[in-house]
């Protein structure tokens, strides 16, 4: 009854069907790990709000080269590290990194050398602030660094990717993007390569600033397309199996058509009436 399934044709259609499923289920494998990689991302953010801060080079390693270079990027299980860092603000290279939205406005989050005993910096992100009137992109006053010596608590913060050029503009770096490597290049000093999302610092950070929220992945729509990719797979093994069946029952007979009736050409039925007898008068 399935012999016709060993035809060239038929055999083809099922390395098409084979090969399509073993596609979508490789795709769902893919979105699987992409799970698994956001929900340790996920994990480590809630691990950095309870524990106690290390110091930064316990998370980070420490650049090694000279002016204008990185050094390596953290190891991914200590991203997002609290840690704890003491030095000086390098106030002439602030960085502004522009279109920046916290609570559903945008300004700009501010970004300041910290110089280290050695010889070496951290990037701090302070915060967020509103522009000056005049539109999203007009430069921020900005409030008087702490002068002095200080020490900052906060989140080991991978470098971002892109962000193009850098640019100086009213005495400060503008960028779009935290990208430590195109920053460093424009710094007096080895940057360390990762930097740190203030928590806290002593003395304390000017109120103006406010603090940038940590958001979470969405992990769960990872898990979905998980989920989608396998019941394609699924679904295409199964169609094929119902069309093989379909054609099989076609091929023995047993799914003939009905043959559709002609109701025009039926007989009317006669009513048969009935007589009525008369009285003689």
């Amino acid at each position: 009854m399935y012999r016709f399934l060993l035809t060239p044709r038929w055999l083809g259609i099922l390395a098409l069907t084979l090969v399509a499923a073993a596609v979508m289920v490789l795709l769902g494998n893919w979105q699987l790990d992409r799970y698994r990689g956001r929900t340790a991302i996920n994990e480590r953010i809630d691990a950095g709000e309870r524990m106690a801060p290390v110091p930064l080079r316990d998370a980070v390693p420490a650049p090694s080269g000279g002016a204008g270079t990185t050094g390596p990027a953290p190891a991914d299980d200590a991203t997002w590290t609290r840690v704890t860092a003491t030095g000086r603000y390098d106030t002439a290279n602030v960085v502004l990194v522009r279109g920046r939205t916290v609570d559903n406005r945008v300004g700009f989050e501010v970004v300041t050398p910290l110089l280290l005993a050695d010889g070496t910096a951290v990037l701090v992100d302070q915060g967020w602030v509103p522009p000056a009137p005049g539109g999203a992109m007009a430069q921020p006053q900005l409030p008087p660094v702490p002068q002095g010596e200080v020490t900052v608590v906060g989140r080991v913060h991978p470098t971002e990717s892109g962000g193009g050029a850098v640019d100086r503009r009213a005495g400060r770096l503008e960028t779009r993007r935290i990208a430590v490597s195109r920053l460093a290049g424009e710094l007096p000093y080895p940057v360390h390569g990762a930097y740190v999302l203030l928590d806290e610092q002593t003395p304390a950070t000017d109120p103006l600033f406010q603090a940038v929220p940590i958001g979470h992945t969405n992990n769960w729509q990872n898990f979905g397309y998980v989920v989608q990719w396998w019941l394609f797979a699924a679904m295409t093994l199964f169609g094929y199996g119902w069309v093989a069946r379909r054609e099989a029952r076609r091929m023995a007979g047993l799914d003939e058509p009905r043959k559709s009736i002609d109701r025009a050409a039926e007989p009317t039925p006669v009513t048969p009436t009935t007589v009525t007898p008369t009285t003689p008068a």
